[in-house]
């Protein structure tokens, strides 16, 4: 009885009109961005960050988990109608999603993807709930070791999860780990890596390396590609399926569910990763593979379904642990960093309005997804066709605008415009820029970790090693990095990322 005691807590936040209203923007903006191709949650995130340092710290985690989520909805739309991904999680949903469309069943596959969605999502939300409090629980007994370990083993789960080169994963990482030095010292206060400069006293502004690497980068990489493409058209009495249709996509949506919840937590997109894989144990476990590829609607049901599960799950890690395991719950721990929150375990008892706010409000937001956007599809429709010369304008002003507002600092906005050529240059030399900034959100953290477990040991390193919990953690990190430096499994990496 506990967790629904929880849950009832958690509705008493998440329901109040100011919550709905902001939950309600961001499911909104977020689809809007799954909808155009290019931008991504990461990048949206990053641009919207500054307009909620003024509201209070649950509404703003609500509007940017309704914006991740929304994101990976919203993806789904151009996949389908248009074979144009939004969200690389919805690669998959486009290659049977785009050929039923082709057959006339593009509402067929638009239900399909709706429903997924919101089942995966109903699922993930009562898994963060039962799970994630036991978790933080067992959080609390780590002292300074375990938690190096861990941060060790999150950093090491990245790179492994890296799509490409083992060694350019880990350059970003180590790069991201630099950059995160700048500044102060965290006990002298001394000056390092600054160049002399007063302006890098402070360190690097997180949302300014945010914005630039994935928003500005973003921009100009979408301002090279040249293809349009012809949406197709779907009507809302379309979206209706037959009993044998509904039937059909049952056993998929529970299979992509349970599969993407758990690829969730893992570090470096669990999200993606689960749904490639449930598109694989699909065509396997069909009877007849043969329309994989031309329009199966299981390729749509299980990829979708595992694609939001593993979005959502993703937050039980950075609830409980204060580990990030991709890219946007490093901007979430950023958030909350800003906010004056410390996150990691003492977040649900020394804050438990937002841990179960945000929890319930993932609900909340899902049904708000499957009751707007099915009717809202030809608007969608119609914002495919803008051209993306008239928006970036708009997109760089808002980057601007924002980052400029943190601190009125206009350093953070030239900053911001370097990182967006470096991002840019990053991913033309196959570097994933993700790695990098889970590396420079996580430095700090490990850097004080590293030395406060050192102080109280009295400089024995092997410290990390006698204590069990930090002993294991720091083993699976080395076998993690291990096994992608096996020949088969590098050149799969490799291979894979070219496609």
């Amino acid at each position: 009885m506990d967790i629904f005691s929880n849950l009832a807590f958690g509705f008493e936040h998440a329901l109040t009109l100011n919550n709905i209203w902001y939950c309600f923007i961001g499911v909104l903006l977020g689809t809007l961005i799954g909808v155009l191709p290019g931008l991504g949650p990461v990048a949206t995130i990053a641009m919207l960050l500054p307009i909620t340092f003024g509201l209070p710290p649950v509404t703003a985690m609500i509007m940017l988990a309704g914006i991740y989520y929304g994101a990976q909805y919203g993806g789904s739309t151009t996949a389908i109608l248009v074979n144009l991904p939004g969200e690389p999680g919805s690669v998959v949903t486009a290659i049977d999603g785009h050929q039923l469309a082709r057959k006339g069943k593009a509402g067929y596959a638009l239900f399909t993807a709706a429903v997924g969605s919101f089942f995966a999502g109903t699922v993930a939300t009562f898994l963060i709930a039962g799970f994630a409090p036991p978790l933080a629980a067992v959080a609390l007994t780590f002292g300074a070791a375990e938690y190096f370990a861990l941060m060790v083993l999150g950093l090491a789960a990245a790179v492994a999860l890296a799509h490409g080169s083992i060694v350019k994963a880990l350059a970003m990482v180590v790069l991201g780990l630099l950059l995160g030095t700048m500044g102060q010292d965290l006990y002298t206060g001394a000056p390092r890596f600054t160049f002399g400069s007063t302006e890098f006293a402070d360190g690097i502004d997180f949302t300014a390396l945010a914005m630039g690497v994935f928003g500005i980068g973003e921009i100009i990489r979408n301002l090279e590609r040249t293809e349009v493409r012809e949406p197709i058209r779907s009507k809302l009495r379309d979206l209706i399926p037959t009993r044998e249709e509904f039937k059909a996509i049952i056993a998929p949506v529970l299979r992509g569910t349970g599969l993407g919840s758990m690829l969730g937590i893992l570090p470096g997109g669990g999200a993606v990763l689960g749904s490639f894989a449930s598109y694989s144990i699909e065509k396997k476990l069909s009877k007849n593979p043969v329309p994989f590829g031309k329009g199966a609607i299981e390729g749509v049901a299980g990829p979708e379904s595992a694609n939001n599960a593993g979005a959502q799950t993703s937050f039980i890690p950075m609830l409980t642990l204060g580990i990030p395991s991709n890219p946007v719950m490093a901007l979430m721990i950023g958030a909350l960093i800003i906010q004056g929150i410390v996150p990691g375990p003492n977040v649900i008892t020394d804050k438990p309005d937002l841990f179960w706010g945000l929890i319930t409000s993932m609900w909340v937001g899902n049904a708000m997804l499957l009751i707007l956007n099915l009717p809202l599809i030809g608007i969608w429709v119609r914002l495919m066709t803008v051209p993306y010369n008239l928006l970036f304008p708009a997109i760089v002003a808002v980057c601007c605008i924002g980052v400029y507002s943190i601190s009125n600092n206009p350093f953070d906005v030239y900053l911001m415009a370097i990182f967006g050529v470096i991002g840019y240059f990053l991913v033309k030399l196959d570097c994933e820029p993700a790695p990098l900034l889970l590396g420079f959100v996580i430095g700090k953290l490990l850097e004080e970790y590293l030395r406060r477990a050192m102080l109280l040991s009295r400089g024995d390193p092997l410290v990390f090693f006698q204590r069990p919990i930090s002993a294991t953690l720091l083993i699976l990190a080395i076998i993690a990095l291990l096994l992608v430096l096996l020949p088969s499994i590098r050149k799969k990496r490799e291979e894979a990322f070219k496609e």
